[in-house]
């Protein structure tokens, strides 16, 4: 089952091109789900359908929804919320704070992104096309589940302890109380697993991929290149670009004030198609660049979209994922073997475009903070790692190159380290 997302600025025909994609899908006899998370609700426009929050049939194995992120929260949100509510009554926070308090940031996407990943996994379909928001809302998307995910990891095991030890006083006098306290644990715990399925969901690069849909404008091409950047450090694949509404070049007989614009337009969208085609080999990490035209009339309904598709993607199949793209994070040994003191180690951090923006780096904990064009995401360390210290970091390309070496305090030390010790 593949699962593919698109995204990209705002206007530039991402709900189309995956409308289309979805519909020439289902026609090549997958059955297919096409869903929208974007709150412009234009998805069923491009389809001519209304559309729900439940699946409907427009075409034989063709399937289409649009998830009503208020519904969800009505419905789904309210019960944790009142977990939420019982610990901090518990700590002694007054109840208009608390209500305040429980108000997660970025909760309505965490539960359209739920959403997704369920219908993926319940509905047997074959494929699973997306259409996200515009760039900047599905970025905080698709990061939102590990970010929320990080700090309950930190924050939950303390809190877990916590709420048993409570459970252990309470039970002789109100058992009750200590009921309620067990199904908040519970419903926290549900909450941390959820997070971590989402993560997973996202990042299992055998299924899940991006398409970043943008116009060969040199604005909307930039904020692509931060995009694949921003994307990478999540650890997120993106394995297509498409260039949408290409102008075909003039007839050279054609004269005038009109043909004039339209040569001047085609060469300034072929000179930026050309820089990211140039893309393709190295940053775009294997990803395709596909092409598709500007139509003469907005294309709308099954029967118009199917013609974009075909123009999109010829006698390719839209569900392939191209070339496999290298490893986000990888570990070698520099010096040293075993335990030596003197070994040294390099993590590699892939990250397209990273030498177009600020860089930052931070030791956190187990982690490494990497912050770049805005975007921070904290990198849990390989356990080797975690009894080092960052020593130095360059960039090679689109590759971040930091240098770690044992820190003394904490390195294991070998057996004639330790009799030297004693005989010292």
């Amino acid at each position: 089952m593949r699962v593919v997302l698109f995204t990209g600025k705002g206007g530039v025909g991402k709900t189309t091109l995956a409308a289309a994609t979805a519909a020439r899908l289902a026609r090549s006899g997958r059955k297919t789900l096409v869903v929208s998370t974007d709150p412009a609700h234009s998805l069923g426009d491009a389809l001519e359908a209304d559309l729900g929050g439940d699946p409907v049939e427009l075409t034989t194995g063709l399937h289409a929804a649009h998830i009503d992120c208020r519904a969800l929260l009505d419905s789904s949100w309210s019960t944790l919320q009142a977990h939420l509510r019982t610990v901090l009554a518990g700590a002694g926070v007054d109840e208009l704070v608390a209500d305040e308090l429980t108000v997660l940031p970025g909760v309505e996407d965490i539960l359209a992104l739920g959403e997704v990943a369920r219908a993926a996994q319940e509905g047997s379909w074959d494929a699973v096309v997306v259409d996200c928001g515009p760039t900047a809302e599905t970025l905080r998307l698709l990061g939102l589940p590990e970010a929320i995910s990080g700090y309950l990891e930190r924050l939950f095991p303390v809190h877990r302890r916590a709420v048993r030890g409570l459970l252990a006083g309470m039970a002789g006098a109100d058992r009750e109380k200590a009921a309620t306290w067990e199904a908040t644990a519970d419903a926290l715990d549900g909450l941390a697993a959820h997070l971590r399925g989402l993560r997973e969901f996202l990042a299992d690069h055998s299924r899940t991929s991006i398409r970043l849909v943008l116009t060969p404008e040199r604005v909307v091409a930039a904020e692509t290149r931060r995009t694949l950047t921003a994307l990478a450090l999540h650890g997120l694949r993106v394995d297509g670009v498409v260039v949408n509404r290409l102008l075909p070049g003039p007839p050279p007989s054609l004269r005038g004030p009109a043909a004039r614009w339209l040569r001047e337009r085609h060469l300034e969208q072929q000179a930026v198609l050309a820089e990211i085609v140039a893309l393709e080999g190295s940053t775009l990490a294997g990803a395709a660049v596909r092409t598709a035209p500007y139509t003469a009339a907005e294309p709308t309904g099954v029967a118009a979209l199917l013609e974009v598709a075909d123009a999109l993607y010829g006698s390719t199949d839209p569900a392939d994922t191209g070339s496999v793209a290298p490893p986000l994070l990888s570990v070698d040994r520099t010096a040293g073997e075993g335990t030596s003191p003197d070994s040294e180690f390099e993590l590699s951090l892939r990250l397209p475009g990273a030498a177009d923006g600020p860089l930052d780096l931070a030791r956190v904990g187990d982690d490494l903070a990497v912050s770049l064009g805005g975007v921070r995401r904290l990198i849990a360390l390989p356990s080797v790692l975690i009894r080092c210290t960052v020593v130095a970091a360059r960039l090679e390309g689109d590759d971040l190159k930091v240098t770690f070496v044992p820190d003394p305090a904490v390195w294991p030390r070998s057996s004639g380290q330790q009799d030297g010790d004693r005989r010292g």
